[in-house]
Protein backbone atom coordinates (compact mmCIF):
# COMPACT_ATOMS: atom_id res chain seq x y z
CA UNK A 1 0.00 0.00 0.00
CA UNK A 2 1.34 3.31 -1.47
CA UNK A 3 0.26 6.28 0.91
CA UNK A 4 -0.58 9.56 -0.93
CA UNK A 5 -1.75 13.22 0.42
CA UNK A 6 -3.89 15.83 -1.25
CA UNK A 7 -3.02 19.10 -2.69
CA UNK A 8 -0.88 21.15 0.41
CA UNK A 9 2.47 20.04 1.59
CA UNK A 10 2.15 21.31 5.01
CA UNK A 11 6.01 21.20 5.64
CA UNK A 12 7.03 22.94 2.62
CA UNK A 13 4.37 25.64 3.35
CA UNK A 14 6.42 27.18 6.40
CA UNK A 15 9.06 27.99 3.95
CA UNK A 16 6.02 29.71 1.47
CA UNK A 17 5.86 27.22 -1.13
CA UNK A 18 2.63 26.87 -1.95
CA UNK A 19 0.24 26.23 -5.26
CA UNK A 20 -2.36 28.10 -4.85
CA UNK A 21 -1.07 31.89 -5.77
CA UNK A 22 -4.62 33.32 -7.12
CA UNK A 23 -6.88 36.25 -6.81
CA UNK A 24 -9.97 37.51 -7.09
CA UNK A 25 -12.14 38.64 -10.24
CA UNK A 26 -11.52 42.37 -10.16
CA UNK A 27 -8.21 41.75 -9.58
CA UNK A 28 -8.09 40.00 -12.54
CA UNK A 29 -9.95 42.22 -14.80
CA UNK A 30 -7.27 44.94 -13.59
CA UNK A 31 -4.03 43.32 -14.07
CA UNK A 32 -5.25 40.01 -16.70
CA UNK A 33 -3.47 37.38 -18.02
CA UNK A 34 -0.69 38.67 -17.88
CA UNK A 35 -0.56 38.79 -13.94
CA UNK A 36 -2.57 35.13 -13.94
CA UNK A 37 0.18 33.82 -16.00
CA UNK A 38 3.13 34.94 -13.32
CA UNK A 39 0.59 33.65 -10.55
CA UNK A 40 0.74 30.08 -12.54
CA UNK A 41 4.19 30.31 -13.26
CA UNK A 42 5.16 30.64 -9.35
CA UNK A 43 2.27 27.93 -8.76
CA UNK A 44 3.64 25.23 -10.88
CA UNK A 45 7.82 26.07 -9.77
CA UNK A 46 6.15 24.96 -6.24
CA UNK A 47 4.41 21.97 -7.40
CA UNK A 48 8.20 21.06 -8.46
CA UNK A 49 9.35 21.42 -5.66
CA UNK A 50 6.15 19.49 -3.91
CA UNK A 51 7.11 16.64 -5.85
CA UNK A 52 10.88 16.76 -5.51
CA UNK A 53 10.33 16.57 -1.70
CA UNK A 54 7.42 13.26 -2.16
CA UNK A 55 10.64 11.65 -3.98
CA UNK A 56 12.89 12.45 -1.43
CA UNK A 57 10.62 11.14 0.97
CA UNK A 58 9.73 8.37 -0.53
CA UNK A 59 6.08 9.10 -1.05
CA UNK A 60 4.76 7.90 -4.38
CA UNK A 61 1.24 9.01 -4.58
CA UNK A 62 -0.07 12.71 -4.81
CA UNK A 63 -3.06 14.95 -5.99
CA UNK A 64 -2.27 18.10 -7.75
CA UNK A 65 -4.83 21.34 -6.63
CA UNK A 66 -7.28 22.82 -9.17
CA UNK A 67 -6.19 25.94 -8.55
CA UNK A 68 -2.78 25.78 -10.38
CA UNK A 69 -4.24 28.29 -13.36
CA UNK A 70 -5.64 31.05 -11.63
CA UNK A 71 -8.94 32.13 -13.81
CA UNK A 72 -8.33 29.56 -16.57
CA UNK A 73 -11.36 29.58 -17.58
CA UNK A 74 -11.05 32.92 -19.54
CA UNK A 75 -7.73 31.97 -21.58
CA UNK A 76 -6.31 29.37 -22.86
CA UNK A 77 -2.71 27.75 -21.58
CA UNK A 78 -0.75 28.04 -24.68
CA UNK A 79 -1.49 31.91 -24.43
CA UNK A 80 -0.01 32.51 -21.07
CA UNK A 81 3.47 34.67 -21.71
CA UNK A 82 4.87 31.83 -19.48
CA UNK A 83 3.65 29.04 -21.08
CA UNK A 84 6.68 27.63 -22.28
CA UNK A 85 8.55 27.85 -18.86
CA UNK A 86 5.47 26.53 -17.54
CA UNK A 87 5.52 23.16 -19.94
CA UNK A 88 9.32 22.52 -19.67
CA UNK A 89 8.29 22.48 -15.59
CA UNK A 90 5.19 20.26 -16.26
CA UNK A 91 6.91 18.17 -18.25
CA UNK A 92 9.93 17.78 -15.69
CA UNK A 93 7.45 16.87 -12.82
CA UNK A 94 5.47 14.14 -15.11
CA UNK A 95 8.85 12.32 -15.70
CA UNK A 96 8.70 12.06 -11.78
CA UNK A 97 8.44 8.57 -9.84
CA UNK A 98 4.62 10.16 -8.58
CA UNK A 99 1.45 8.70 -9.36
CA UNK A 100 -0.64 11.98 -9.76
CA UNK A 101 -4.38 12.76 -9.76
CA UNK A 102 -6.70 15.43 -9.22
CA UNK A 103 -10.33 15.88 -7.90
CA UNK A 104 -11.83 18.92 -9.72
CA UNK A 105 -14.57 21.16 -7.72
CA UNK A 106 -17.98 19.75 -6.84
CA UNK A 107 -19.59 22.69 -9.32
CA UNK A 108 -18.32 19.63 -11.77
CA UNK A 109 -21.72 18.11 -12.66
CA UNK A 110 -21.69 15.80 -15.56
CA UNK A 111 -25.42 14.86 -15.38
CA UNK A 112 -26.15 18.29 -16.37
CA UNK A 113 -27.31 20.07 -18.66
CA UNK A 114 -27.26 23.34 -20.29
CA UNK A 115 -24.24 25.80 -19.25
CA UNK A 116 -23.77 23.52 -16.35
CA UNK A 117 -22.65 20.71 -18.15
CA UNK A 118 -20.29 22.96 -20.31
CA UNK A 119 -18.67 24.76 -17.79
CA UNK A 120 -18.24 20.83 -16.71
CA UNK A 121 -16.74 19.81 -19.43
CA UNK A 122 -14.45 22.89 -19.96
CA UNK A 123 -13.11 22.52 -16.60
CA UNK A 124 -12.51 18.43 -16.89
CA UNK A 125 -10.84 19.56 -19.89
CA UNK A 126 -8.22 21.63 -18.11
CA UNK A 127 -7.51 19.39 -15.89
CA UNK A 128 -6.73 16.39 -18.95
CA UNK A 129 -4.57 18.98 -20.43
CA UNK A 130 -2.76 19.81 -17.84
CA UNK A 131 -2.01 15.70 -17.46
CA UNK A 132 -1.18 15.80 -21.05
CA UNK A 133 1.56 18.66 -20.93
CA UNK A 134 3.01 16.56 -18.07
CA UNK A 135 3.19 13.58 -20.37
CA UNK A 136 1.35 11.21 -18.09
CA UNK A 137 -0.37 8.56 -19.62
CA UNK A 138 -4.29 8.47 -20.36
CA UNK A 139 -5.20 6.08 -18.06
CA UNK A 140 -6.85 5.69 -14.39
CA UNK A 141 -3.13 5.54 -13.21
CA UNK A 142 -2.97 9.34 -13.41
CA UNK A 143 -6.99 9.60 -12.46
CA UNK A 144 -9.57 12.62 -12.88
CA UNK A 145 -12.08 12.37 -9.88
CA UNK A 146 -15.03 13.28 -9.93
CA UNK A 147 -18.89 13.11 -7.87
CA UNK A 148 -22.20 12.18 -10.26
CA UNK A 149 -23.09 15.22 -8.50
CA UNK A 150 -26.32 15.55 -7.37
CA UNK A 151 -29.87 13.33 -8.25
CA UNK A 152 -32.06 15.49 -9.78
CA UNK A 153 -34.74 14.08 -8.80
CA UNK A 154 -34.34 10.67 -10.74
CA UNK A 155 -31.29 8.55 -9.59
CA UNK A 156 -31.75 5.98 -12.16
CA UNK A 157 -32.05 8.25 -15.21
CA UNK A 158 -29.38 10.70 -13.74
CA UNK A 159 -26.92 7.65 -13.48
CA UNK A 160 -27.91 6.85 -17.38
CA UNK A 161 -27.04 10.60 -18.57
CA UNK A 162 -23.66 11.00 -16.27
CA UNK A 163 -23.02 7.80 -18.63
CA UNK A 164 -24.34 8.83 -21.81
CA UNK A 165 -22.51 12.75 -21.09
CA UNK A 166 -19.06 10.71 -20.45
CA UNK A 167 -18.87 10.10 -24.35
CA UNK A 168 -18.88 14.06 -24.89
CA UNK A 169 -15.29 14.00 -23.50
CA UNK A 170 -12.44 14.31 -25.13
CA UNK A 171 -10.98 10.47 -25.29
CA UNK A 172 -7.89 11.04 -23.13
CA UNK A 173 -9.98 13.02 -20.60
CA UNK A 174 -12.43 9.58 -20.70
CA UNK A 175 -9.52 7.65 -20.19
CA UNK A 176 -8.27 9.39 -16.88
CA UNK A 177 -12.27 9.98 -15.77
CA UNK A 178 -13.28 7.92 -12.48
CA UNK A 179 -16.25 8.29 -10.07
CA UNK A 180 -16.72 8.61 -6.72
CA UNK A 181 -19.53 6.90 -4.00
CA UNK A 182 -20.76 9.96 -2.13
CA UNK A 183 -21.23 10.28 1.66
CA UNK A 184 -24.97 11.58 2.14
CA UNK A 185 -28.32 9.70 1.63
CA UNK A 186 -30.26 10.01 -1.71
CA UNK A 187 -26.65 9.87 -3.58
CA UNK A 188 -24.57 7.29 -4.75
CA UNK A 189 -23.42 4.25 -3.18
CA UNK A 190 -20.62 2.45 -4.72
CA UNK A 191 -23.25 -0.42 -5.62
CA UNK A 192 -25.11 2.62 -7.12
CA UNK A 193 -22.22 3.28 -9.18
CA UNK A 194 -21.65 -0.26 -10.50
CA UNK A 195 -24.47 1.21 -13.39
CA UNK A 196 -22.14 3.85 -14.10
CA UNK A 197 -19.12 1.78 -14.74
CA UNK A 198 -21.37 -0.97 -16.77
CA UNK A 199 -22.40 1.70 -19.22
CA UNK A 200 -18.96 3.86 -19.95
CA UNK A 201 -16.01 1.82 -17.94
CA UNK A 202 -14.75 4.46 -16.25
CA UNK A 203 -13.78 2.82 -12.08
CA UNK A 204 -14.88 3.76 -8.79
CA UNK A 205 -12.81 5.22 -6.53
CA UNK A 206 -14.00 3.35 -2.89
CA UNK A 207 -14.12 6.36 -0.06
CA UNK A 208 -14.20 4.44 2.83
CA UNK A 209 -14.89 7.55 5.04
CA UNK A 210 -18.11 8.17 2.58
CA UNK A 211 -19.02 4.87 3.10
CA UNK A 212 -19.11 4.53 6.61
CA UNK A 213 -21.46 7.94 6.32
CA UNK A 214 -23.83 6.34 3.27
CA UNK A 215 -23.23 2.67 3.26
CA UNK A 216 -26.37 1.36 1.31
CA UNK A 217 -27.03 -2.37 1.28
CA UNK A 218 -22.77 -3.13 1.33
CA UNK A 219 -20.40 -4.10 4.18
CA UNK A 220 -16.81 -1.63 4.40
CA UNK A 221 -15.45 -5.29 2.92
CA UNK A 222 -18.30 -5.57 -0.12
CA UNK A 223 -17.86 -2.32 -1.45
CA UNK A 224 -14.40 -2.25 -1.56
CA UNK A 225 -14.15 -5.17 -3.40
CA UNK A 226 -16.99 -4.03 -5.58
CA UNK A 227 -15.07 -1.28 -6.17
CA UNK A 228 -11.51 -2.57 -6.91
CA UNK A 229 -12.88 -5.03 -9.58
CA UNK A 230 -13.83 -1.99 -11.85
CA UNK A 231 -10.20 -1.04 -11.95
CA UNK A 232 -7.26 -1.90 -14.96
CA UNK A 233 -4.78 -0.95 -12.98
CA UNK A 234 -3.78 -0.56 -9.48
CA UNK A 235 -6.62 1.33 -7.94
CA UNK A 236 -6.28 4.57 -5.69
CA UNK A 237 -9.06 4.88 -3.08
CA UNK A 238 -9.39 7.45 -0.60
CA UNK A 239 -9.32 7.85 3.28
CA UNK A 240 -10.19 9.43 6.23
CA UNK A 241 -11.13 9.07 10.16
CA UNK A 242 -14.01 11.19 11.37
CA UNK A 243 -13.20 14.36 12.71
CA UNK A 244 -16.74 14.20 15.11
CA UNK A 245 -15.69 10.81 16.62
CA UNK A 246 -12.00 11.36 17.16
CA UNK A 247 -11.06 15.36 17.35
CA UNK A 248 -13.82 17.39 17.93
CA UNK A 249 -17.89 15.83 18.94
CA UNK A 250 -19.18 19.10 17.58
CA UNK A 251 -17.82 19.28 14.28
CA UNK A 252 -20.43 17.91 11.64
CA UNK A 253 -20.81 14.26 10.73
CA UNK A 254 -19.00 14.98 7.30
CA UNK A 255 -15.84 16.76 8.51
CA UNK A 256 -12.52 14.74 7.61
CA UNK A 257 -10.39 14.31 10.58
CA UNK A 258 -6.98 15.58 10.83
CA UNK A 259 -5.05 12.23 11.25
CA UNK A 260 -5.65 8.84 10.77
CA UNK A 261 -7.01 6.88 14.25
CA UNK A 262 -7.32 3.42 12.84
CA UNK A 263 -5.63 1.04 10.56
CA UNK A 264 -6.52 1.17 6.77
CA UNK A 265 -7.85 -1.70 5.74
CA UNK A 266 -7.14 -3.06 2.28
CA UNK A 267 -8.78 -6.98 2.71
CA UNK A 268 -5.47 -8.60 0.54
CA UNK A 269 -5.37 -5.97 -2.43
CA UNK A 270 -2.59 -3.82 -3.31
CA UNK A 271 -4.03 -0.15 -3.60
CA UNK A 272 -2.91 3.23 -3.44
CA UNK A 273 -4.26 5.01 -1.17
CA UNK A 274 -5.30 8.34 -0.78
CA UNK A 275 -5.47 10.58 2.54
CA UNK A 276 -8.20 12.88 3.03
CA UNK A 277 -6.66 14.05 6.01
CA UNK A 278 -6.30 17.94 6.63
CA UNK A 279 -2.78 17.31 8.40
CA UNK A 280 -1.52 16.24 4.53
CA UNK A 281 1.74 15.44 4.63
CA UNK A 282 2.29 14.99 8.25
CA UNK A 283 -0.78 12.72 8.76
CA UNK A 284 0.73 10.60 5.88
CA UNK A 285 4.19 10.14 7.99
CA UNK A 286 2.87 9.90 11.25
CA UNK A 287 0.79 6.38 10.28
CA UNK A 288 3.70 5.30 8.03
CA UNK A 289 5.92 5.76 11.30
CA UNK A 290 3.00 3.41 12.43
CA UNK A 291 1.21 6.56 14.43
CA UNK A 292 -2.40 6.45 15.27
CA UNK A 293 -4.64 9.80 16.05
CA UNK A 294 -3.35 12.96 17.48
CA UNK A 295 0.58 13.60 18.24
CA UNK A 296 1.23 13.41 21.79
CA UNK A 297 4.65 14.18 23.75
CA UNK A 298 7.83 12.21 22.79
CA UNK A 299 6.37 11.46 19.54
CA UNK A 300 8.75 12.34 15.95
CA UNK A 301 9.03 15.88 15.73
CA UNK A 302 6.97 15.75 12.50
CA UNK A 303 6.76 19.28 11.13
CA UNK A 304 10.77 19.21 10.82
CA UNK A 305 10.81 16.31 8.25
CA UNK A 306 13.24 17.13 5.53
CA UNK A 307 13.44 16.51 1.03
Amino acid sequence: MNLGYACINLTLADEGITTNRSMIRKTFLEKGMAYASELAFQNVQAFHKIMQWNVANGISVFRVTSELFPWASEYRLQDLPHFSGIKEILEAIGKLPVRVSSHPGPFNKLAGEGATLQNTIKDLELHSEIFDLMGLQASAWNKINIHVGGAYGNKAETLKRFAKNIRLLSPNLQARLTVENDDKPGLYTVKDLEQVHEASGIPIVFDYFHHKLHPGSQTEEEAFHTAYKTWMVKPTFHYSSSRRENENPEAKKEAHSDWVHEKIATYGKDVDIMLETKMKDLSLLRYRAGLLGKPEAGDPPLAKFAA
